[in-house]
């Protein structure tokens, strides 16, 4: 059967096989731009050019190497883990609460709601690093007092999304817990490498949207005085309990992985277990709801691992075409810095972020770029922080931003043209950030040389 399969394809025109693997890639930005399903997408492109270039025996047994390689990677355990401990505190209603004590600990500072919008937004986005979840739970939390305190609507719908986009970058990111395998960095580097770019990021929203507050006071006046309690040991009682569990529990986590007491996969596994306890110790646990968080934390997991599979094999197809290898002599012969080759790969990283997600980028096209980079002697660890800087800047990128959607869906009176403006300011301030961390490399390896004598 095989056979008769292979003398079909070898019926099809005779081109080298780079020539083929750059159709193969035209075929699967195509089909991708037009809505295909991905990861099936990716699995037929691999078999029908594999079987064109280099025959369909060869590549069924690169397909069944790589999903199975791809399925017995222990580091990628850790996503469904992550995932659930993210549920699992959302159920809590833990930020909810902090968010509270927050606004009400400043209430007569200007911008106080938009200094609790990006306070909880970097403790959620290290407990969840899902950008939808995110800015989902802020704008439900934030925009109805946001509203009764005459907060302006663009800055307001900028905070949240853009706070909402710090779970990409801040660990334990999920996307940095994919990324490591395929750039073949260790997961513990990207996270020290992490830290202090998430926390750059979140200072830069801060001083942006709070220096505007004292600029022009009616953009975040204080809460009206009815909002105000009198009894402050209730306000300091409700911040303790909203900050200090899910802040031990993200430090056993991630700092068990720092640390290097702990692999990925067991922190993740330490973070889930603790999160179970705290919605019993907050009496917020229910077989339903832990049901639906086990129920979401297996359709997440599904689709990113498969994916994970499907591009693996995808990319064993493309790089035995010989086109990777084709792509790096063809970018060296133009004699480019490899500073003017980054900024390239960013932008395209950039573009591609407004209509795909992290995924398909990170799985696909990073693996295409990478040997050109490591040809260059870039430090990979420095790279792969700055394009999830550049996917965060793709998430507040205007016409497809789809954290504009997800902020819209729950805030429906808030109109799409000025949440399109809010972001765009932000998008400003993050690319001021990319920058500066593109300038600066040290602000991403300083960390993992201090803990590890050294990244990558």
């Amino acid at each position: 059967m095989i056979d008769i399969i292979q003398a079909l394809f070898d019926l099809l025109p005779d081109f080298a096989p780079q020539t083929i693997g750059i159709l193969m890639i035209c075929a699967m930005l195509f089909a991708i731009f037009v809505g295909f399903p991905i990861s099936f997408t990716l699995i037929f492109l691999g078999i029908f050019f594999g079987a064109w270039g280099f025959g369909l025996k060869l590549t069924i047994f690169l397909m069944n190497l790589q999903i199975y390689g791809s399925m017995m990677e222990q580091t990628l355990a850790a996503v469904p883990l992550f995932v659930f401990m993210g549920f699992m505190m959302e159920q809590a209603g833990l930020m909810e609460r902090l968010f509270a004590a927050i606004q009400l600990m400043l209430a007569r500072m200007k911008g106080s709601l938009f200094v609790a919008v990006l306070f909880v937004s970097v403790i959620f986005g290290a407990a969840t690093g899902i950008v939808g979840a995110s800015v989902t739970i802020l704008g439900i939390m934030a925009a109805t007092t946001m509203n009764r305190s005459g907060y302006d609507v663009r800055l307001a719908s900028g905070t949240i999304t853009a706070g909402g986009t710090l779970g990409i970058l801040i660990p334990p990111s999920i996307m940095l817990v994919v990324m490591g395998p395929v750039l073949e960095i260790p997961v513990t580097d990207l996270f020290a490498g992490a830290i202090i770019p998430g926390i750059l990021m979140a200072v830069l929203y801060l001083i942006y949207s709070v220096g505007r507050c004292w600029i022009n006071p009616s953009l975040g006046p204080a809460l009206p005085e009815d909002m105000i309690p009198e009894d402050r040991s209730y306000v300091w009682r409700e911040f303790f309990l909203g900050l200090v569990p899910p802040t031990i529990l993200i430090a056993f986590a991630l700092g068990s992985i720092l640390s290097g007491w702990a692999t990925p996969t067991e922190g993740a596994g330490m973070g889930a277990f603790g999160s179970v306890i705290l919605t019993l110790l907050y009496k917020k646990f229910s077989f339903g709801a832990t049901y639906k968080a086990l129920k979401k934390t297996l359709e997440i997991s599904v689709l990113i691992l498969f994916l994970v599979a499907a591009s693996n094999f995808f990319g064993a197809v493309f790089s035995r075409l010989g086109t990777p290898q084709m792509i790096t002599d063809l970018l060296l012969s133009l004699d480019l810095s490899a500073n003017m080759v980054i900024i390239l790969i960013l932008a395209l990283v950039f573009i591609l972020g407004w209509p795909l997600e992290w995924v398909p980028i990170v799985l696909i096209i990073l693996p295409i770029l990478a040997p050109v980079l490591i040809e260059l002697q870039v430090d990979m660890l420095w790279f792969a922080i700055l394009v999830a800087v550049c996917l965060q800047t793709a998430w507040l990128s205007p016409p497809v931003a789809l954290s504009a959607y997800f902020l819209k869906g729950v805030v429906p009176s808030w109109d799409l043209k000025d949440i399109y403006l809010g972001m765009m300011q932000f998008m400003c301030i993050q690319i001021l950030g990319l920058a500066i961390v593109f300038l600066i490399p040290s602000i991403v390896t300083w960390l993992p040389t201090y803990l590890y004598g050294g990244g990558n």
